[in-house]
Protein backbone atom coordinates (compact mmCIF):
# COMPACT_ATOMS: atom_id res chain seq x y z
CA UNK A 1 0.00 0.00 0.00
CA UNK A 2 1.54 3.31 -1.06
CA UNK A 3 2.75 5.46 1.78
CA UNK A 4 2.26 2.84 4.45
CA UNK A 5 4.89 1.62 6.86
CA UNK A 6 6.60 -1.53 5.53
CA UNK A 7 4.82 -4.72 6.57
CA UNK A 8 8.15 -6.46 7.07
CA UNK A 9 8.71 -4.62 10.35
CA UNK A 10 11.80 -2.89 8.99
CA UNK A 11 13.22 -0.81 11.81
CA UNK A 12 15.54 2.12 11.21
CA UNK A 13 18.95 1.60 12.74
CA UNK A 14 22.35 3.31 12.82
CA UNK A 15 24.46 2.20 9.87
CA UNK A 16 27.65 0.26 10.38
CA UNK A 17 30.75 2.22 9.34
CA UNK A 18 31.28 -0.11 6.37
CA UNK A 19 27.80 0.72 5.04
CA UNK A 20 28.36 4.48 4.75
CA UNK A 21 29.70 4.29 1.19
CA UNK A 22 26.34 2.87 0.02
CA UNK A 23 24.47 6.04 1.04
CA UNK A 24 25.85 8.43 -1.62
CA UNK A 25 24.92 5.84 -4.26
CA UNK A 26 21.36 5.77 -2.92
CA UNK A 27 21.33 9.57 -3.04
CA UNK A 28 22.51 9.47 -6.68
CA UNK A 29 19.89 6.93 -7.72
CA UNK A 30 17.15 8.90 -5.95
CA UNK A 31 18.38 12.08 -7.64
CA UNK A 32 17.93 10.44 -11.04
CA UNK A 33 14.17 10.57 -10.42
CA UNK A 34 14.50 14.34 -10.89
CA UNK A 35 16.08 14.10 -14.35
CA UNK A 36 14.42 16.83 -16.41
CA UNK A 37 13.46 18.89 -13.32
CA UNK A 38 14.95 22.37 -12.83
CA UNK A 39 16.77 21.15 -9.71
CA UNK A 40 18.33 18.09 -11.35
CA UNK A 41 21.68 19.75 -12.14
CA UNK A 42 22.13 20.58 -8.44
CA UNK A 43 21.34 17.03 -7.34
CA UNK A 44 23.55 15.59 -10.08
CA UNK A 45 26.45 17.88 -9.19
CA UNK A 46 26.38 17.81 -5.38
CA UNK A 47 26.02 15.01 -2.91
CA UNK A 48 26.86 13.90 0.58
CA UNK A 49 30.45 13.06 1.30
CA UNK A 50 31.69 10.39 3.69
CA UNK A 51 32.91 12.97 6.24
CA UNK A 52 29.40 14.43 6.52
CA UNK A 53 27.93 10.95 6.92
CA UNK A 54 30.57 9.98 9.51
CA UNK A 55 29.78 13.14 11.47
CA UNK A 56 26.06 12.24 11.43
CA UNK A 57 26.86 8.75 12.66
CA UNK A 58 29.08 10.12 15.45
CA UNK A 59 26.31 12.41 16.71
CA UNK A 60 23.76 9.55 16.53
CA UNK A 61 21.68 11.31 13.87
CA UNK A 62 22.08 8.99 10.91
CA UNK A 63 19.75 6.06 10.35
CA UNK A 64 19.28 3.49 7.61
CA UNK A 65 16.48 1.06 6.92
CA UNK A 66 16.87 -2.34 5.31
CA UNK A 67 14.72 -3.44 2.41
CA UNK A 68 13.07 -6.84 2.16
CA UNK A 69 16.09 -8.06 0.16
CA UNK A 70 18.48 -7.11 2.98
CA UNK A 71 20.05 -4.17 1.14
CA UNK A 72 19.81 -0.65 2.53
CA UNK A 73 16.54 0.81 1.24
CA UNK A 74 17.13 4.36 2.45
CA UNK A 75 18.64 6.67 5.01
CA UNK A 76 17.99 9.86 6.94
CA UNK A 77 20.69 12.28 8.10
CA UNK A 78 19.75 14.74 10.81
CA UNK A 79 21.35 17.59 12.69
CA UNK A 80 20.42 20.62 14.73
CA UNK A 81 19.44 24.08 13.52
CA UNK A 82 18.55 26.93 15.86
CA UNK A 83 17.40 24.51 18.55
CA UNK A 84 15.24 22.39 16.23
CA UNK A 85 16.01 18.97 14.76
CA UNK A 86 17.10 19.48 11.14
CA UNK A 87 16.29 16.84 8.52
CA UNK A 88 19.40 17.41 6.42
CA UNK A 89 18.88 14.67 3.86
CA UNK A 90 16.61 11.71 3.34
CA UNK A 91 16.70 9.38 0.36
CA UNK A 92 15.09 6.08 -0.52
CA UNK A 93 16.55 3.97 -3.29
CA UNK A 94 14.06 4.01 -6.20
CA UNK A 95 14.12 0.20 -6.20
CA UNK A 96 12.54 0.35 -2.72
CA UNK A 97 10.23 3.33 -3.30
CA UNK A 98 6.59 3.53 -2.25
CA UNK A 99 6.88 0.83 0.39
CA UNK A 100 6.90 3.10 3.45
CA UNK A 101 10.64 3.12 4.10
CA UNK A 102 10.93 6.90 3.95
CA UNK A 103 7.94 7.33 6.25
CA UNK A 104 9.42 4.81 8.73
CA UNK A 105 12.77 6.64 8.67
CA UNK A 106 11.15 10.03 9.20
CA UNK A 107 8.92 8.84 12.02
CA UNK A 108 11.87 7.18 13.74
CA UNK A 109 14.06 10.28 13.45
CA UNK A 110 11.29 12.55 14.74
CA UNK A 111 10.62 10.24 17.71
CA UNK A 112 14.35 10.27 18.53
CA UNK A 113 14.43 14.07 18.21
CA UNK A 114 11.40 14.45 20.48
CA UNK A 115 12.97 12.12 23.07
CA UNK A 116 16.07 14.35 23.03
CA UNK A 117 13.93 17.40 23.76
CA UNK A 118 13.89 19.13 20.39
CA UNK A 119 10.73 21.31 20.22
CA UNK A 120 10.35 20.98 16.46
CA UNK A 121 11.82 19.67 13.24
CA UNK A 122 12.76 21.72 10.19
CA UNK A 123 13.78 20.98 6.63
CA UNK A 124 14.01 22.50 3.18
CA UNK A 125 12.59 20.73 0.15
CA UNK A 126 11.08 21.10 -3.29
CA UNK A 127 7.50 22.33 -3.37
CA UNK A 128 6.51 20.74 -6.69
CA UNK A 129 7.72 17.14 -6.28
CA UNK A 130 5.11 14.83 -4.69
CA UNK A 131 7.64 12.87 -2.64
CA UNK A 132 9.02 16.13 -1.21
CA UNK A 133 6.79 18.87 0.28
CA UNK A 134 3.52 16.93 -0.09
CA UNK A 135 5.07 13.89 1.62
CA UNK A 136 6.35 15.99 4.54
CA UNK A 137 3.00 17.76 4.81
CA UNK A 138 1.36 14.34 5.18
CA UNK A 139 3.60 13.87 8.25
CA UNK A 140 2.55 17.16 9.86
CA UNK A 141 5.12 19.59 8.45
CA UNK A 142 3.86 23.03 7.47
CA UNK A 143 5.45 25.48 5.06
CA UNK A 144 7.10 28.32 6.96
CA UNK A 145 6.67 31.75 5.40
CA UNK A 146 10.00 33.52 4.89
CA UNK A 147 9.12 36.02 7.62
CA UNK A 148 9.20 33.12 10.12
CA UNK A 149 12.56 31.66 9.05
CA UNK A 150 15.19 31.50 11.75
CA UNK A 151 18.68 32.79 11.09
CA UNK A 152 19.78 29.21 10.50
CA UNK A 153 17.04 28.56 7.93
CA UNK A 154 17.99 31.79 6.16
CA UNK A 155 21.59 30.56 6.00
CA UNK A 156 20.51 27.15 4.67
CA UNK A 157 18.39 28.77 1.97
CA UNK A 158 21.28 31.09 1.04
CA UNK A 159 23.59 28.06 0.72
CA UNK A 160 21.02 26.31 -1.47
CA UNK A 161 20.68 29.39 -3.67
CA UNK A 162 24.49 29.49 -4.02
CA UNK A 163 24.42 25.84 -5.17
CA UNK A 164 22.01 26.81 -7.94
CA UNK A 165 18.71 25.48 -6.62
CA UNK A 166 15.64 26.98 -8.31
CA UNK A 167 14.64 28.92 -5.20
CA UNK A 168 11.13 29.66 -6.46
CA UNK A 169 10.53 25.92 -5.91
CA UNK A 170 12.24 25.61 -2.51
CA UNK A 171 10.28 25.77 0.73
CA UNK A 172 11.22 25.62 4.38
CA UNK A 173 8.95 23.44 6.50
CA UNK A 174 8.57 22.91 10.24
CA UNK A 175 6.70 20.50 12.45
CA UNK A 176 6.15 20.82 16.18
CA UNK A 177 7.33 17.74 18.03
Amino acid sequence: MAGSVPSRKAEPRPPRVGELDALPRIEQRAGELLRGHEAYPVFAGHGLDLLTLQAGLQRDQLWVIDGADGSIAGYLLGGALDGDFHVLQMDVDPGHARRGYGRALLRHALAEAKALGYPGAVLTTLSDVPWNAAFYASEGFKVLPEAEWSAGLRAVMAEEAALGFPMHLRVAMRRVL
